[in-house]
């Protein structure tokens, strides 16, 4: 019985960290997306600020215990480590960390640019559409795979 409560209460925070690292992932890029298209300074850095913020609260953590929580499942679910379906969300959970960490740092450069404009009274510079680019395109794949992680763990392909 006890074995089984572990079980559960580490399940349950293995799916409440997906659920919060997705959530998140979508709030950000909603309200990072939106103020691209304001001219209103104030609004840009808002949902940069709180886009960094978001990150360091929510998704950073929520990507630390992900894995943690996921290998101690596998390890006591007696699943193959190597099965495709797990090697597959290895794989893939990866490739979104890897697109997920640029995204951060453009995070930062982006809130950094609007504060120095907004101090300075000065444009943005065309540096910050190229990174705002970069950023929606680095996106895509982390959501993506994120998706097809959650379709892995639930179906669990043989």
């Amino acid at each position: 019985m006890y074995f089984m409560d572990i079980y559960f209460v580490v399940k349950t925070l293995h799916i409440l960290s997906s659920t919060i690292l997705f959530g998140t992932g979508i709030g950000i890029a909603f309200f990072m997306f939106r103020s691209y298209f304001t001219d209103d300074l104030q609004e840009k850095l808002y949902a940069s600020r709180n886009t960094v913020l978001a990150d360091y609260i929510f998704t950073f953590p929520a990507v630390i215990v992900q894995p943690l929580t996921g290998f101690w499942l596998v390890w006591k679910s007696g699943y193959d480590w190597m099965s495709m379906w797990l090697f597959a969300t290895y794989v893939i959970y990866i490739i979104a960390g890897l697109c997920w960490l640029p995204v951060v740092w453009i995070q930062i450069q982006l809130r950094k640019m609007v504060i120095h404009s907004m101090a300075t009274g000065a444009e943005l510079p065309a540096r910050y559409n190229k990174l705002f680019k970069l950023w929606f395109l680095l996106g895509w794949p982390a959501f993506i795979g994120l998706v097809a992680v959650f379709f892995l763990m639930v179906m669990k392909p043989v």
